[in-house]
């Protein structure tokens, strides 16, 4: 009998089919390139084109298109016909080297915070051969870098992929020390797990708000939530479970190892894992997973939600950034082992990570700094906006016994009883998994849970790989000119513990009294994107990027400007559909039932010599109130929507004006008649499916 995932990576041009395809020098060719980073000769370039062409005229495919991740979020191609005109006025598919390393789409569209104008069109595209082509309708897809004329990365892969460089280099130089001559190349691998949500798609059409912003701008709670925590891993529903089951086979088609789904804590929401990949394939993974997500919904007349935050009052989306580190020799340097505190490599990689974090904490906050992603932070199951790291009691332990010089005793591994003999014994974890860490160890991983569930996985990763490089830059320059390596280690590990204490905390990051206690250790919080975006561009976060060669000064400002752009955009967009929302739908809707309401009455006046109930006349007073008072919030959203012009003042006058008629229309909505609201509620919504 023939499985679904007998189907899995049919649509990838990936090694089982270059080797199938390729001649063995070829190959071999193209395997240094990947491995080495070797420029590819035309001749070998052609090769593989033409290898390629053959298979994708094989599946259909008609089209190839350089896919490639400007700083929109999304993905972005542009396709081009596999065929050329033949001598005798036939045509002939023709696919050529040339056209597979380099395409050109027009730059000049695209975001690019200043480093082009809008005459300046030209931009080139460069094949990453490092990340397998695949098909995705009737088009080949190879993947990309994107840059401009001049030469500056307008895309995600280019920075993404220097950092892994960056990181590489520094590491190998660390395990050099060691005496490891084996390893030639240090990857960091990511499994990013992400969460969403579905509703039915004709109740999405009917409201504004989803449509144009991904999320619900207006919405009263209904009278159950998430409270019971009856949805989280609950049955799946047989509507989800025929969309699930067709998503798993979309995607298992295009490679990607979709293994883990379940319900989430919140109504209507889901989540999907992965297992871990190189993080540029897995960053590539998580874009083409989220198209196929929400492309699939379609099909089973539901709409995939990916913001951040779709309703307010329970939980949010997050994708959990797991990331590790291991050689092409598939050592993974973040395994503790059995005695971590006898490990000297994995507690000097161990004290590179938390050096990183405490040093570049800004810009790990910076990475999943979004207007949606504002609404999420320090919300239900999200973590706070203080970046921490959580590495529970057994390396807590180890490292204040190397920080305090004091010895160190393993504990003995807990065996868990449960009571009952037919179920088994087994030894517990060295750590728990503490849900409102930002960045909390996990075996051998940490676990980055800041990420906003809409955000492309690149900028975080980023941002992990190159502070975490310039940590091994400076443990490899102390220890490559000690005389002592082993009492140079010894006191290299030791002063790191103590020195980055402050960043460590395995307690509740909900808890208010935390907020206090991060103040007083010095850590940022910056609460909103707003707050943190501008930091990019201080002097340390610059050295360190341009230091490492992962971005130019150029770029960096370039970005800042991007993402200050998008997020001011972001909200405007929010505020001009609540206008539309709340002059032509919820105040008339206020109004209508107000005036039946009074009708209501004056017939009953009419015909009864009795007072009319006072319960109705309170309820008319209190809709009149609020007709009037989201007429006065309305205005004064549109007031602040035309003064509001950069970050700060889109944050400090536009988002609170925003909340304000909000929070009217929300009270209205309780008492207006059900027949008569004019959008789908919560209720319908979150529970529709």
């Amino acid at each position: 009998m023939e499985h679904d995932f007998e189907c899995f990576g049919s649509l990838v041009f990936d090694d089982r089919v270059m080797k199938a395809t390729l001649s063995a020098e070829v190959y071999r060719k193209l395997r240094k390139t990947v491995e080495e980073g070797l420029d590819l000769e035309l001749d070998t370039a052609n090769a593989v084109a033409g290898a390629m062409k053959t298979w994708a005229l094989e599946h259909g495919a008609t089209h190839f298109t350089h896919w490639f991740q400007p700083l929109t979020g999304i993905t972005a191609e542009k396709h081009e016909c596999f065929i050329s005109p033949a001598s005798d006025g036939r045509i002939i598919p023709e696919f050529s080297g040339k056209e597979l390393i380099r395409g050109e789409p027009d730059a000049s569209s695209f975001p690019s915070g200043g480093l082009r104008a809008t005459f300046e069109a030209r931009g080139y595209t460069a094949w990453d051969p490092t990340s397998y082509a695949f098909i995705k309708g009737k088009t080949l897809c190879i993947p990309t870098a994107f840059c401009s004329y001049g030469g500056e990365a307008l895309d995600k892969k280019t920075p993404l992929l220097r950092s892994m460089d960056a990181f590489n280099r520094q590491a190998l130089r660390i395990l050099r020390l060691f005496g490891n001559g084996e390893v030639r190349r240090v990857r960091t691998s990511v499994g990013a797990e992400q969460e969403y949500f579905l509703i039915d798609r004709n109740l999405y059409l009917k409201r504004r708000d989803l449509f144009f912003s991904g999320r619900t701008l207006f919405g009263a709670m209904p009278p159950k939530g998430q409270e019971m925590d009856d949805h989280y891993f609950g049955s799946i529903k047989p509507r989800v479970a025929a969309y699930m089951e067709d998503l798993n086979r979309e995607l298992w088609k295009l490679g990607i190892l979709a293994k883990t789904e379940h319900n989430e804590v919140a109504p209507a929401q889901h989540e999907l894992a992965p297992v871990y990949t190189t993080t540029n394939i897995a960053v590539d993974q998580n874009q083409l997973m989220m198209e196929i997500m929400q492309k699939v919904a379609l099909r089973h007349d539901l709409v995939c939600l990916l913001h951040e935050k779709p309703f307010a009052g329970v939980n949010g989306s997050g994708k959990h950034n797991n990331w590790s580190i291991c050689t092409d020799t598939g050592i993974n340097l973040l395994a503790p082992g059995d005695t971590p505190y006898e490990n000297a490599q994995f507690l000097l990689f161990l004290c590179a990570v938390i050096q990183a974090v405490d040093d570049y904490q800004d810009l790990l906050r910076i990475s999943a700094a979004t207007a949606g992603n504002d609404h999420r932070l320090g919300a239900n199951e999200a973590p706070p906006a203080v970046v921490s790291i959580f590495l529970g009691d057994e390396l807590t332990a180890i490292m204040d016994a190397v920080a305090d010089e004091k010895p160190y005793s393993a504990a003995a591994k807990t065996t868990l009883k449960l009571g009952v003999d037919a179920l088994p014994r087994f030894a517990r974890d060295n750590t728990d998994r503490n849900r409102t860490s930002p960045f909390a160890f996990t075996a051998n991983k940490f676990e980055f849970r800041m990420v906003g569930s809409a955000d492309s996985i690149a900028c975080a990763n980023i941002m992990i790989n190159s502070a975490v490089a310039e940590s091994l830059r400076q443990f490899a320059d102390q220890l490559e000119r000690a005389e002592d390596f082993e009492a140079a280690l010894h006191d290299l590990i030791r002063d790191t513990f103590r020195a980055h204490r402050r960043i460590i905390f395995n307690g509740d990051g909900y808890d208010e009294a935390w907020l206090a206690e991060a103040a007083r250790r010095g850590l940022c919080n910056f609460r909103t994107t707003a707050d943190s975006l501008p930091h990019l561009l201080d002097e340390k976060n610059v050295a360190l990027l341009t230091g490492h060669g992962v971005y130019t000064k150029q770029e960096l400002k370039a970005r800042c400007e991007a993402l200050l752009e998008n997020y001011c955009k972001t909200v405007k967009i929010e505020a001009k559909t609540m206008l539309w929302m709340s002059r032509r739908q919820l105040r008339p809707a206020v109004s209508a039932c107000a005036a039946r309401l009074a009708e209501q009455l004056r017939a009953v006046q009419s015909v009864s010599a009795s007072a009319p109930c006072e319960s109705e006349i309170a309820l008319l007073d209190r809709l009149c109130v609020l007709r009037e008072e989201i007429a006065k919030r309305t205005d004064a959203l549109e007031a602040a929507l035309s003064e509001a012009e950069g970050a700060e003042q889109v944050r400090d006058l536009l988002i609170p004006a925003m909340l304000r008629l909000r929070e009217a229309c929300d009270a209205a909505e309780p008492l207006v008649d059900a027949e008569q609201w004019p959008i789908p509620t919560y209720s319908d919504l979150l529970f529709g499916v």
